[in-house]
């Protein structure tokens, strides 16, 4: 996030939100029933609902593997497949992965919404545009909101129980107008959110940021793990078994995109090697699974933070 998006951001959010941080004086693992300096990982799942292979892995990762919740592309082709897991699976944790671009060159999708009411989301294909940038430049923040309002209520109807938003590409986090309505719908529907970490806003000058959002009654993790896999060629177990092993005290969101070596993913994707090799890590790698259990991390899920925010909000 770039610091002048940070700087806009608080400045919006000093004058919309207050200054009051929800549970303050209580840490959120502290919240949720465990002690202060335990360690808790939340694995997400992000772009299920995307492709056939994604949904296989994303599904066999949630049963089998370490994955604690996954985010659901409500707008793509396969999103009734993860739709009826979802509803098998209720004790599984679901979100939806608000979506305003379709980034794949052969594999690509529309808004949920009719187009002609977002209009300045949608390319020349009648797809959703395929970079943040390009979502920037063309559409109105209110055409975003509108879009992930009913990604959401699709959702719904669908018959997901809906654990927490997150945003494909970052597209409703890296722009504070966009962000803005981020937490509106948030707020809507009275769902957790992934949120950029502490740090990195405390390193543009702005530590209050997520405190007013927070004090909109939305909960949020501790920490967020924002690096990505450069490169089939990178040491993807060893980059997430550093990750492990450097987990501060607190909550923490990690995310991975599960895919399998099929054909339709490398038709798809240039990254599905590294998809694929984190399901793999995630799912069925024993040094990883030992390497959780010797650093004592406690794998929760959305759920706990969805029920914490909700019994929260009926106590205002």
């Amino acid at each position: 996030m770039k610091a002048t998006s940070v700087i806009a951001l608080s400045m919006i959010l000093s004058a919309t939100l207050s200054d009051r941080c929800l549970g303050a004086g209580d840490t959120l693992a502290e919240r949720l029933g465990y002690k202060a300096t335990d360690r808790l990982l939340i694995v997400n799942g992000d772009d299920s609902g995307m492709c056939h292979t994604a949904n296989l892995a994303t599904q066999e990762a949630l049963l089998k593997g370490l994955m604690t919740t996954t985010t659901i592309m409500v707008p793509c082709p396969w999103f009734n497949e993860m739709a009826e897991f979802a509803r098998q699976h209720p004790e599984k944790d679901f979100g939806v992965h608000l979506c305003h671009t379709s980034e794949w060159g052969k594999y690509r999708w529309g808004p949920v919404t009719a187009k002609d009411q977002v209009a300045g989301l949608v390319d020349a294909e009648g797809c959703l545009w395929k970079s943040v940038e390009q979502v920037y430049s063309h559409a109105k923040p209110e055409e975003a909101v509108i879009e992930g309002r009913a990604q959401i209520q699709k959702a719904l109807k669908a018959g997901i129980d809906l654990t927490h938003l997150d945003s494909h590409m970052g597209t409703m986090q890296l722009d504070p107008r966009y962000l803005e309505g981020y937490v509106k719908l948030a707020v809507e529907f009275n769902l957790p959110l992934r949120m950029a970490s502490q740090e990195l806003f405390e390193k543009m000058g702005f530590p209050k940021t997520r405190a007013q959002i927070a004090s909109q009654g939305i909960v949020f993790p501790d920490h967020f793990i924002y690096e990505e896999l450069a490169g089939e060629a990178r040491d993807v177990k060893g980059f997430w078994m550093g990750v492990v092993q450097q987990l501060k005290p607190g909550v923490t969101e990690l995310y991975i995109h599960a895919g399998q070596p099929t054909e339709e993913m490398k038709a798809i994707t240039g990254s599905w090697s590294v998809r694929s090799q984190e399901f793999e890590l995630f799912t069925h790698d024993p040094d990883f699974r030992q390497l959780i259990q010797k650093e004592g991390i406690i794998l929760v899920g959305y759920k706990p933070l969805r029920d914490l925010q909700r019994k929260a909000a009926k106590n205002r």
